[in-house]
């Protein structure tokens, strides 16, 4: 049947791109109310910069409104400062980058446009890590993130380029061998029993309920195109599809942060050559190092942490003071959202972007080495003002 031309054009009006329909409310009317809003995007984010990138988007079509909205629906988090604002793609960082430079010079403590990320995965350069006592460090983990060049990130991709990640990734990891041969679970196709004994190792990552992931549109189709890879020793895992293409993780029971250094530099190194052999890089430039999905994990993306029993040290006065200067932060085992049990947390680098990988595990080894003594002298009884540290 054909159409009359009055049909074409209501069809031609409905197609334009949704955000050229908000131009016609002015940039006030569609700024944000963020008078109770504590995040790094609030921080930044004024009429002025709205108004000069409300008109803008990406190649892809991701909008300063998209980059944002996580930002908006969650005005702060009871644990930690956020950022408030995700990218869509690659260029997110470039289109946007009068908003996005400062809070990104705000989250990593001043690291500059100007500034340049420096990379080192040789495990040979860390200087112990072998030594963290057992009785009081339970488990260390090593963990980063990569995006696949020419895909948009997870809270703008379509289903297609998800299912294609998935395969590509798949094909990719059927590859290794040796200690890190492994297998991969498809979300969706998963049974009771694989599903419960994933989520029994600590493997298995859930349907995102946080409303930081929700709002980002992170959780779209949810199972679809979504798994977990790990190698038959279960010390080596690789997310598919969850919060950014790749998370791939290295984790032990124990204190040994240097063999979980190791395996996690070889890992990653085998892994981003199978996608080039197969004509695909990771997203990276000499500014932001490795280009993720959230500002925060720019850089290296890497999070070196251990769960650690600090239940005198947790409840001295200057505890935050001194992880601060460490440059260390804390959660709860659980994750960001859990608190505490028992006096064990899980100790991490604040950092991601400015160090390399290298120095980042450098700095959680030998912090929490002295946390590990301090706790020794306060279940003595003793001070630790004479070794609390200065700032790094």
């Amino acid at each position: 049947m054909v159409k009359d031309s009055s049909t074409q054009q209501l069809i031609k009006r409905i197609s334009v791109n949704w955000s050229q329909l908000k131009m016609k409310y002015s940039s006030d009317q569609e700024y944000p109310d963020l008078s109770q809003h504590n995040n790094h995007m609030a921080k930044v984010l004024t009429p002025e910069i709205y108004e000069s990138l409300r008109d803008k988007e990406t190649p892809s079509g991701f909008t300063v409104d998209d980059v944002i909205q996580t930002g908006i629906d969650n005005p702060g988090h009871p644990f930690i400062m956020t950022v408030g604002c995700v990218a869509g793609d690659e260029e997110t960082y470039e289109v946007f980058k009068e908003l996005l430079d400062p809070v990104i010079e705000d989250r990593h403590g001043g690291y500059k446009p100007s500034d340049q990320h420096k990379t080192d995965l040789n495990p040979d350069n860390l200087q112990g890590g072998d030594d963290l006592d057992p009785d009081y460090v339970l488990s260390s983990r090593v963990r980063t993130g990569r995006s696949i060049r020419g895909f948009c990130l997870p809270p703008h991709c379509s289903r297609g380029e998800r299912r294609a990640i998935e395969n590509l990734s798949l094909e990719s990891l059927d590859m290794l061998d040796g200690d890190l041969k492994g297998k991969y679970y498809a979300l969706k196709n998963m049974s009771e029993e694989e599903q419960q004994q994933l989520i029994d190792d600590h493997f298995l990552f859930d349907k995102p309920v946080s409303p930081l992931l929700l709002a980002s549109g992170m959780a779209r189709d949810w199972p679809d195109g979504r798994g977990i890879w790990h190698n038959d020793n279960k010390t080596f895992l690789v997310w598919v599809n969850e919060e950014d293409h790749l998370r791939v993780i290295s984790m032990q029971k124990g204190g040994n942060m240097k063999e979980v250094f190791n395996r996690f530099c070889t890992g990653l190194t085998k892994i981003e050559g199978l996608f080039k052999e197969r004509s695909h890089e990771f997203m990276w430039n000499e500014h932001l190092g490795y280009v993720l999905t959230c500002p925060s994990n720019l850089g290296t993306g890497l999070r070196a942490g251990v769960h650690v029993k600090l239940p005198n040290v947790s409840k001295h006065d200057k505890f935050g003071d001194i992880l601060k200067r460490l440059r260390l932060q804390k959660r709860g085992t659980g994750g960001v959202d859990t608190a505490a049990v028992g006096g064990v947390f899980d100790i991490s680098n604040a950092d991601r972007l400015g160090f390399s990988e290298v120095e980042l595990v450098q700095m959680v080894v030998d912090g929490v080495n002295l946390l590990v003594d301090m706790e020794k002298k306060l279940e003595a009884g003793e001070s630790i003002d004479d070794i609390i540290p200065e700032q790094k």
